[in-house]
């Protein structure tokens, strides 16, 4: 199974979503991978406090590199992540059929079911927020294990 995660630049949220899944499933037969809706940050490594709160968990983040979501993606990938509504929706608008569109789903409603909800974009944020949106996608991706295995 290959399980792509997608926020808007693939700096902050996405990478944090595919090192902690890919953490949490290192026993498994499962390939994770994260890119962004927009080419922002094509090449970069994770944003600092990305890099800096997923170690703090003993989670390496330094090999990543980000990239743009491409219309293969839909092809490569079983399960699409978005990390909020915006993403979703941009997404949904690339899929160019109802196989596609049902690859894509919304991560928080892994944990709040048909909620909606939207990991909130840390990027421009003070204090804890990346602690924030670590804690909520580790919920999430401790959901994704459990449907999994």
């Amino acid at each position: 199974m290959k399980i792509l995660m997608v926020c808007l630049g693939n700096i902050c949220r996405s990478p944090l979503a595919e090192g902690i899944l890919a953490h949490k499933t290192k026993h498994l037969n499962l390939e994770v991978d994260s890119a962004g809706t927009a080419a922002y940050h094509v090449g970069k490594l994770p944003d600092n406090r990305s890099i800096e709160i997923a170690n703090k968990y003993h989670i390496d983040l330094r090999k990543q590199r980000a990239r743009q979501f491409s219309r293969a993606d839909f092809d490569e990938f079983d399960i699409i992540y978005a990390m909020d509504t915006n993403n979703y929706a941009h997404l949904i608008s690339l899929a160019s059929n109802k196989n596609e569109r049902n690859k894509i789903r919304l991560i928080l409603n892994e944990i709040n079911p048909n909620a909606c909800q939207s990991v909130p974009d840390p990027y421009y944020g003070e204090g804890d927020g990346f602690q924030t949106v670590y804690d909520m996608l580790e919920k999430a991706c401790n959901k994704i294990v459990q449907n999994i295995e």
